[in-house]
């Protein structure tokens, strides 16, 4: 059977992740004044290092394979903050909507923000919170900036990388589509037959 992308990664678990938010802005200072121009150049990616628990080699052959099939930074997976399995808010959205649901968002490509629907004006999004809208290889991460109850609009990170019409959302086990940040898949092993296993990844932008 032939290996599709973005693969899902094993579920034995992560033991840490360091997220990076990425912008692409240019301080120019001058030397006499110290005085500041700021460039934003609008480009923007999350990134992530991963680290995995020691490990037998059975559970860390399933984690060899998967990062391997990726092929360096060819293939793609999906990945999420595991402490973010569940939202802080009481906005409860299981995998992606359809489209045009009662729960939904809209957007133009570049806006810093969602217009979102609810069907309870009592549920609420929490700063932190992550969404999810799309899915598979289409699934795109975004972080709420702010509290938002009912609907409304809410301010988001990064910008919208595509427009959104009425497009359902997730919050719970939100995922976004990485690569590899580089080529090279390696392990250590030590005399006890323990597996360390530890990579970077960049969130894949297309478009």
């Amino acid at each position: 059977m032939a290996i599709t992308y973005p693969i899902s990664l094993p579920t034995t678990g992560i033991s840490s992740i360091e997220w990076r938010t990425v912008n692409s802005t240019v301080t120019s200072q001058s030397p006499f004044t110290f005085k500041q121009q700021i460039i934003a150049h609008g480009g923007q990616r999350w990134e992530a290092t991963v680290n995995l628990p020691a490990m037998k080699r059975d559970l860390a052959a399933q984690w060899k394979a998967s990062l391997i099939s990726l092929k360096g930074s060819e293939g793609t997976m999906l990945l999420g903050d595991p402490n973010y399995a569940a939202p802080r808010g009481t906005l409860l959205l299981d995998g992606t909507q359809a489209e045009s649901l009662t729960n939904h968002v809209t957007g133009n490509k570049g806006d810093t923000f969602f217009t979102v629907a609810m069907d309870d004006d009592t549920k609420t999004i929490l700063a932190g919170d992550y969404l999810q809208v799309g899915t598979e290889a289409d699934s795109r991460l975004y972080q709420a900036l702010e509290d938002l109850t009912g609907d409304g609009t809410l301010e988001v990170w990064p910008d919208l990388r595509v427009d959104y019409n009425q497009r359902g959302f997730a919050t719970n086990n939100t995922k976004g589509v990485f690569r590899l940040a580089n080529n090279i898949t390696s392990w250590s092993i030590d005399n006890a037959s323990i597996y360390g296993i530890s990579f970077d990844v960049v969130e894949r932008l297309t478009g």
